[in-house]
Order: C-alpha cells, then structure tokens, then sequence
C-alpha cells in the first residue's frame, strides 16, 4: 500500500469529518483508531486517517503520539501528512495544536507550515487571521463555553503564537484570492522573515483549492477538513490520485438493535436530543450521580434493555452550562470529564454485549472513549448523515459487522438522529 496521503487526526469525530470530506472528494479512504497493528487487514486506499485522542491530554503525550502516527504513515508512503485539528481551533496555551506542529515540521525538515481551520461549507472562515463562527467571532460563539477548552481569542496567529516556538504569521485573503503560486510566494517571504508557521484566510470555498494546491508543496500542514478537501483536490488535479466514485458496501445494512449515546453538551447536542424525543425514548443521566459512581450506568443500561426490543432509544449525559460548570466546580474539571466519558464507554459496552449494532454517538470526546472501549481498530467510510458525519463500517471489530456514526458537538442538522439512524436501516 502506497499512500498519497497521511492524515492525523487529534479526536475521533474530526477523523470522521476528515475521512467524509475526502470520501466525498474522490479518494478512497480509512480511519484508523490508533497507529494500525502491523496485521490489520486495510482495502487498497488513496488515504489514512490515524484517529488519535489528543486534542485535550499533556502535550508531551500528544506529540508523542502523533510523531508515531507521523512514522506509520510515512513508512507507508506518504509525502503530505496533514495534521488535522478541530475547525474552531479548540485548544489552550499549553497546547496542543503548536506543540505537535512544531514536532511535525521539525521532523519533516519544513521551513514553513501551512496553517487554517477553515471550511465555508460548515461555516468556519478565516479573516485577517480573526476565526467566524457562523457570523460571529469564535470568541462570541458557543466555543467560549466550552467544558474543556474555552476559547476566549478569536485571533488564530495569537493564538498559536501562545502554543509554538516558531514565529507565526499570515497569509490574507487577498493574497489567496491570486491563486496557489501567490500563497507559495507569500510563505516563501514570510520564511525568509523566519516566520515558522502562518494562519491563511479562508472565506469561499474556492480558496480551499488554492491553499490546497499551495499546501502539498511541502510535507506538512495543520488544519481542519477543509484543508483536506483542498488536498484531495490537488492530488486529483495533479493526476496523482483518479477519483473513486464511493463504495456502497461501507454502508451496507446490518442487522441488530440501535441505540443513540450524547455526551456533548453543545447547544446543537441539546436541540438534536429534544427533536429526538419525538420520536425514540430518551433517558436524560443525572451527571452528579455519574462523577459519583452512585450506579446511574446500571440503571441507564436497565432501562435500554427494556426498551430496545422496540425500537431505538437515545441516553444523554449532554446538560447546559450551568449544570456542566456546578458539576466541575465540585469534583474538578478533568476528573469529572473523565468520569462521564468513562460512564458513557460503560453504556456503549453493555448495550453492544445485549445485540446493539448500529451505534451513533454524539461528542468527540465521548466517541472517543466509546471506541476505545469496543477496542474497534478502523472504519470504511460510508454516505455522508450530515455535513462532515459519516456512516462508518467497523474493520476488525470483535463484535463482527458493525454500522456508526460519530458526531461532533456542533455537527447535524435537529433532526441529526433521526437522519443517522435513517440511513443505517
């Protein structure tokens, strides 16, 4: 297997993203969760996507982590790794999108590295440096609210400055506009500054072309799936990868019960839970009880049992600001994270042991532990649920066949759960 591109994703849900966007785009393309063990059996592929869970541990792990995804993707080919990270650039000043960035290009032997989260078609855009949620900057969106990385600075070159070692810059939207070879032009000046790294501006979608075809001039770039699409596109432009129309068989009916878990606690989690209600049974977890071990998960797995002969049910840990800050202003941030992701995993667990094979999760985090603990190697990407959300066919599951859906917190439309479990019928 010869790779014509690498990708490292910091959660599972942004690898999905990314391994949609590039499905969709003509590559054919697997996700793995983890470096994949020397014996997992891949398809013949144009990319990998190595899932890892680093967006929120101690940047030393992450780095190392990534730098071994790095190698494998490498030994297997791959000129251009893309380090994926999420599209509202979710992160501290500790890290750990510029620790791992820095490591990267260091071992790439890059001057430069090219950098955006930008992805109209979700409504993230960069301008003059400045990240827009939707209509508003990141700082005024929902992400300053977030549990584990609140974003309080919507300017990404301060930003990254705060987490890297190189000197950040910017390439702008009116060099973009120009085309590849003005961006290459403007990187090339900005490395003769010693610049290390620049934010480049996003607006339309055709600005992803351009900082795509810009980006596989060297061997490393950080961004979010609408740096992927751009990839994908110069790799088919430039004859090196022939577009694959999407194979069906990744998506193929399964048999089975169905079962929905949210963890997020975004304001698109919680609309999608209330639609839900409509049309499933939905268990709301008291997420005190959880952090306090004080048997909910039992209780949850008892009600889903009595229910899933029926149809699916959905159990959400999701809660609104207040109740998620009265719970880590209690028991610690992380430790009570931790301890419902963990409790989530437990649910994900016990409703696959009772004959649930068509999984949809909600959270990145909560994905996260959730396929850690099915210990599911890979994926097959599938059709596209919603923008950046596929139907993935696990590969090397101990469970056998296997359908689901990853969500991040702020993907789907309201009907998001109705709409996944329509297409894994």
């Amino acid at each position: 297997m010869t790779l014509k591109l690498g990708c490292i994703a910091d959660d599972y849900t942004g690898a999905s993203d990314l391994a949609n966007t590039l499905t969709r785009a003509g590559l054919r393309t697997v996700q793995t969760i983890g470096v994949p063990a020397d014996d997992l059996a891949l398809p013949e592929v144009d990319a990998v996507v190595v899932s890892l869970k680093s967006r929120s541990i101690e940047a030393s792990v992450a780095v190392a982590r990534s730098r071994e995804a790095d190698k494998w993707l490498r030994g297997r080919g791959a000129d251009h790794v893309l380090f994926k990270i999420c599209s509202t650039f979710d992160s501290t000043d500790a890290g750990n999108i510029g620790p791992v960035m820095d490591a990267l290009a260091g071992d790439a032997g890059d001057g430069i590295v090219l950098v955006t989260p930008a992805f109209p078609e979700t409504r993230r855009t960069v301008y003059q440096g400045n990240l827009f949620v939707g209509h508003v900057p990141l700082n005024e969106s929902p992400l300053k609210d977030h549990p584990l990385n609140p974003m309080h600075d919507a300017n990404l070159v301060r930003v990254l400055a705060r987490q890297s070692r190189r000197r950040i810059g910017l390439v702008d939207l009116a060099t973009v506009v120009h085309g590849p070879e003005a961006v290459g032009h403007r990187l090339a000046e900005l490395a003769g500054q010693g610049i290390g790294a620049a934010i480049v501006d996003a607006v339309f979608d055709a600005d992803l072309s351009a900082i795509g075809a810009a980006a596989l001039k060297s061997r490393v770039s950080v961004g979010a799936s609408g740096i992927g699409l751009g990839l994908a596109r110069a790799l088919v432009a430039a004859g090196h990868v022939h577009s694959h129309s999407l194979a069906h068989h990744a998506d193929a009916p399964v048999g089975g019960m169905a079962a929905c878990l949210a963890g997020s606690c975004s304001q698109a989690t919680l609309q999608q839970i209330a639609q839900a209600e409509r049309i499933m049974p939905v268990l709301r977890l008291d997420a005190e009880r959880l952090v306090a071990g004080a048997g909910e998960t039992e209780r949850a797995l008892a009600w889903a049992v009595e229910r899933l002969g029926r149809g699916p049910v959905l159990i959400a840990s999701s809660a609104g600001p207040d109740q998620v800050g009265a719970v880590q202003a209690k028991h610690g941030r992380e430790a009570a994270g931790h301890a419902i992701e963990q409790a989530m995993a437990d649910l994900a667990d016990g409703l696959v042991r009772t004959g649930v094979r068509r999984l949809i999760v909600a959270g990145g985090e909560t994905s996260g532990a959730v396929v850690d603990r099915l210990n599911i190697p890979g994926f097959q990407v599938g059709r596209e649920i919603a923008a950046g959300v596929p139907v993935l066919r696990a590969i090397g599951a101990e469970t056998g066949d296997m359908l689901l859906a990853l969500k991040s917190g702020n993907f789907g439309g309201p009907q998001f759960f109705a709409d996944a479990l329509g297409l894994m019928q």
